[in-house]
């Protein structure tokens, strides 16, 4: 039994997971790989063909390097899980006329509540992950820090992971560069996973095409939604469009409208069914609210103003603001403005290089 501890390291079958399991197993920890079956995708009618994180392939390749290197290895079906935690979560934000973010979800209820329940029964005493992001305990409190290769850095999406979870966390990548990565993986005659193609879809919609899988899952979505109006700010009308779950907030392309000039979505009115439309100055907003937080760096900033970084989505550099929690929500404050800010995404603060915390955003203003 090794003196390190025993560790389950969730396993997608691409490079990232596949060295950090190798990391972790050099390093003397006694290695569980395990791959996670979360959707079926004949059930979901795409046409494009099984891929990603739990295909055939990925779990054989996840099997492989376990075999390769002398530990176990598992495939769980989560299909239950995952459907009543993300997709359901998914379709609802959709037909609520917001913009849902799947892969966040699925890092706080999936990757980490469900497979440490997985951990506990076999004896594991930590959980591994592949994402680029550092965790440290400081002061009695866990924090997410971001990876120091900052083109893949991933705390963004982990700021949902409770305390608990994340005493209980090994982040093996955070220290290292992709390029560092795929030379660790060549070195150890591991070159199919260097040369693997990387998959940036949402998993259980490998076509890329999210309308057509509410589509498909939401039967007579598309006849019930059909024929609202694109409206301007001033309430102009200035066409149809083809349901507002099919928009989000930003959007320039597939409006199929020509007004002789720029035009993106501002805002999405799920109780009339109408999309306004406005230039890429009428995007800007001044200050957001943000609801169901979970914060890590501190237990509660209640009664305080704090200077932050703020991102409202994934590839966002983030923006100074500053936030003051009052009660449950966070305003936020930007005092240069975002462009896009969009109900349903995440907004995640740092202070430095860490995470203070995050949460769901509920709404945007422009003057407060």
């Amino acid at each position: 039994m090794s003196t390190k501890g025993r560790v389950l390291v969730a396993m997608s079958g691409g490079i990232d997971s596949s060295v950090a399991a190798m990391m972790l197993h050099e390093q003397g920890y006694e290695v569980v790989g395990i791959t996670m079956k979360t959707w079926s995708y004949a059930g979901s009618g795409g046409k494009k063909k099984e891929t990603g994180c739990c295909s055939l392939d990925a779990i054989n390749d996840a099997r492989n390097v376990s075999v390769a290197l002398g530990f176990s290895h598992i495939v769980v079906d989560i299909r239950s899980e995952f459907g009543g935690h993300v997709i359901n979560h998914f379709k609802s934000e959709y037909l609520a006329g917001r913009t849902p973010n799947p892969c966040i979800l699925c890092n706080t209820h999936i990757k980490w509540d469900a497979l440490l329940q997985r951990a506990n029964k076999l004896n594991c005493d930590y959980l591994a992950t592949g994402h680029y992001a550092k965790v440290r305990e400081e002061g009695g409190r866990f924090i997410i820090s971001k990876g120091i290769d900052a083109k893949k850095d991933q705390s963004y999406a982990l700021w949902g992971v409770s305390q608990e979870s994340l005493s209980r966390t090994l982040l093996p990548l955070g220290t290292l560069t992709k390029s560092s990565i795929r030379a660790f993986a060549t070195e150890r005659g591991f070159t199919d996973l260097v040369n693997k193609s990387e998959s940036y879809e949402i998993c259980f919609i490998p076509d890329n095409d999210y309308r057509g899988f509410l589509k498909r899952q939401v039967p007579g979505l598309a006849e019930q939604v059909k024929g609202g109006a694109f409206v301007l700010e001033d309430g102009t009308v200035v066409g149809q469009h083809e349901g507002y779950p099919f928009y989000t907030i930003g959007q320039r392309k597939g409006l199929n409208l020509s007004l002789g000039y720029a035009v993106y979505v501002t805002e999405i009115q799920k109780e009339t069914n109408r999309v306004v439309l406005g230039t890429f100055d009428q995007l800007r907003r001044e200050g957001m609210y943000v609801h169901k937080l979970n914060l890590s760096k501190y237990v509660n900033l209640k009664g305080k103003k704090l200077d932050t970084i703020t991102k409202v989505r994934y590839n966002d550099q983030g923006t100074p603001a500053v936030i003051e929690q009052v009660d449950d929500r966070m305003h936020v404050f930007f005092g240069s403005g975002v462009h896009a800010i969009t109900p349903g995404q995440a907004a995640v603060f740092y202070e430095g290089e860490d995470v203070i915390g995050g949460g769901w955003i509920v709404s945007a203003f422009q003057k407060r």
